[in-house]
């Protein structure tokens, strides 16, 4: 467990991937991995994401892979079972981080407030999503520091290639980018070369 907290931490970028075919994933996962992007949350938002969380595991067992948009305990045992290192859920739910946090897979439960926070922590989370990031900004991140020293926080949700310095100095674990990478667009047109070139620019682009 504490090994993917610390990879994500030199990683610092999380690749949100959401796409409406599970038949997407593969190609976009392999166009993010070439474009040196080693850190991948797939989402339930995804239908059939359960096999497809297996087949990435098995073709790029380097990549640190997460399952995201975790909404029941079902969902985060088949994520465990699937390989995922860690765990995301939009909101902090006490019985769900519990059931996510009983696979023994690090889980990422959403929070935004520091009652939330404090809440998390106390549940036994060892980090957690700020979401949605682009509607608080590095500022309020680091205002939940001031009373959590050391809080390991990954700002998701409305983040893009220009905003990824600042959140990271402000303190940030990782940061999680969606849209601005992993293009709907691109990747529903198969264009799978832009996102490889895309993966690049936010990779170099890190601080």
């Amino acid at each position: 467990m504490a090994d993917a907290v610390a990879r994500m931490g030199e990683q610092r970028l999380v690749a949100v991937v959401r796409v409406r075919l599970p038949e997407l994933l593969e190609p976009t996962v392999d166009a993010l991995v070439e474009g040196g992007v080693e850190a991948v949350e797939l989402t339930f938002t995804t239908p059939g994401l359960e096999p497809e969380l297996t087949r990435t595991r098995e073709r790029h067992p380097g990549v640190l892979l997460g399952a995201g948009t975790i909404r029941d305990a079902e969902q985060a045992r088949a994520a465990a079972g699937a390989g995922a290192d860690f765990l995301v859920t939009p909101h902090l739910e006490p019985a769900l981080l519990g059931a996510c946090l009983a696979t023994g897979v690090p889980t990422l439960p959403g929070v935004f407030t520091p009652s939330e926070v404090a809440a998390a922590l106390g549940a036994g989370a060892q980090l957690v999503k700020l979401f949605p990031a682009g509607t608080a900004g590095p500022a309020h991140l680091r205002a939940l520091l001031g009373p959590f020293p050391g809080l390991r926080v990954v700002p998701t949700g409305g983040i893009g290639l220009g905003d990824m310095r600042a959140w990271l100095e402000a303190g940030a674990h990782a940061v999680g980018v969606g849209g601005e990478l992993c293009s709907t667009e691109l990747i529903e047109a198969g264009r799978f070369d832009e996102v490889t070139r895309d993966a690049r620019r936010f990779r170099e682009a890190l601080p």
